[in-house]
């Protein structure tokens, strides 16, 4: 009995050192944030006339102010939002039906094409800058979402995820049972291979999301009009006059810029967590 409250005690106090370690690592990651948020509302005499400080003495809504009045954020959070949203959308579609054909069906040159897509992952998106730029310019789409969208949705990633998850969690026999009871190719992906894929496709959603929210380079090499920026490269544009910047103001758009993404895992965690584990797994 004193051996086993002894290890008991043990494994206590050993919760208490990890709980503690993981909450001074989360203090630790918030750090960022929190020193965003101040200095976004702060003026710009403080950043110049006054020394650094972790805490706000007189806090101001301004840099917020003039980020939607003095500057095109607005235009560039619906850039951003037309992008993000239609790259992901389109992806989903292309990546769960590439990944179907991949996972179900037997062909000739399936292996080969899997391994081209596997190491296409490999690839680089600035060795492919320039075919991509070409093809976007020969079909007249550069300075328009759609050469944005593209490039984002065929995630040769996406396909590969999708193809390995709809192996391990879509089982043959099942899809020739739905053959066997006269359910078409589409009626088996739309009401049988989807509802089964759906921590992948949530998993595939966050991937899609945060690439296409988040990507500086396909816009930078895309888009030529200042009001068609998405809000990374627009805020970069913020630094074109270095003698003139506006520190809080550029903070108070990095904030705007990081809601999303921390939305988007607060709700989906659960579902990404699930996705991750439960596809890991084949068989």
């Amino acid at each position: 009995m004193k051996q086993a409250g002894r290890i008991r005690k043990k494994i206590q106090i050993s919760t208490v050192i990890i709980h503690l370690c993981l909450i001074l690592i989360a203090v630790f990651m918030l750090i960022p944030f929190y020193w965003m948020i101040v200095n976004s509302l702060k003026t710009a005499g403080d950043f110049y006339g006054k020394p650094e400080t972790i805490f706000i003495t007189n806090p101001t809504f301004e840099n917020y102010v003039n980020l939607f009045t003095k500057s095109l954020f607005p235009n560039w959070l619906y850039s951003s939002l037309i992008v993000s949203i239609m790259s992901t959308l389109l992806g989903l579609a292309i990546c769960s039906m590439a990944g179907f054909a991949f996972g179900v069906y037997k062909f000739r040159l399936k292996k080969t094409l899997i391994w081209a897509v596997l190491c296409s992952v490999a690839i680089p998106e600035i060795v492919t800058a320039i075919p991509v730029f070409r093809m976007m310019a020969n079909f007249g789409l550069i300075d328009k979402y759609s050469s944005l969208v593209l490039p984002y949705a065929v995630s040769m990633f996406g396909i590969f995820l999708m193809k390995q998850y709809m192996e391990s969690s879509l089982p043959y026999e099942l899809v020739e049972a739905a053959r066997i009871d006269g359910l078409s190719e589409k009626g088996i992906f739309m009401r049988i291979a989807l509802p089964l894929s759906t921590p992948g496709l949530g998993v595939l959603g966050i991937y899609l999301w945060l690439s296409s929210w988040s990507g500086y380079f396909w816009p930078l090499l895309m888009l030529k009009s200042r009001v068609k920026l998405t809000v990374p490269l627009g805020l970069a544009t913020l630094y074109s006059d270095p003698w003139n910047l506006e520190y809080g103001m550029l903070m108070a758009g990095a904030l705007f810029a990081t809601i999303p993404i921390v939305l988007v895992f607060l709700f989906a965690q659960e579902q990404f967590i699930t996705g991750l584990t439960s596809g890991s797994v084949k068989g």
